[in-house]
């Protein structure tokens, strides 16, 4: 296990961290040029070792109920790896970033192709619009319609 100041000199490697003291002799890093309104990246890192970063935009991670992950038995290349990740995943280019300016309040669905091709159908002010990444692809006036054109184009909900 990582000492609290292995630990810290890790994250501190990351110049786009602030780092706040918090109570208690832990320490919080901010990410403060986050798209969303979480800009913890790394919270409550204490003396003893223990502490977690925030991974609630990431896949490969079991996270609580905040979206933290536990960090105290994690290796100096784990923790640099998710420290890493969950900068990206708050940032402006991350795919989460990109998927929400898309979506934002609207209900979606992902679908996918046999070749992994992901598109998004969005219901937006009425209309039921499919999005490959940031591009605008067809936009259809009911649901059916929608499901009908991607299923025709071999794709399935996800």
């Amino acid at each position: 296990m990582l000492s609290f100041e292995e630990k810290l000199e890790i994250i501190e490697s990351f110049p786009e961290l602030q780092r706040k003291d918090v109570s208690l002799g832990r320490v919080n890093f901010h990410y403060n040029d986050s798209v969303f309104d979480k800009k913890i990246v790394v919270q409550h890192l204490h003396p003893k070792g223990n502490g977690f970063v925030y991974a609630g935009n990431l896949q490969n991670y079991e996270v609580d109920d905040k979206g933290f992950v536990n960090i105290r038995d994690f290796s100096e290349a784990d923790l640099r790896s998710i420290v890493k990740e969950s900068i990206q995943s708050l940032s402006a280019n991350s795919a989460a970033a990109r998927e929400n300016a898309i979506i934002g309040e609207g209900q979606e669905e992902r679908w996918i192709n046999n070749n992994g091709q992901t598109l998004l159908l969005v219901l937006e002010d009425e209309w039921w619009n499919i999005y490959s990444g940031l591009n605008l692809e067809e936009a259809f006036g009911s649901y059916d319609e929608a499901e009908d054109y991607l299923f025709d184009e071999g794709f399935r909900m996800q």
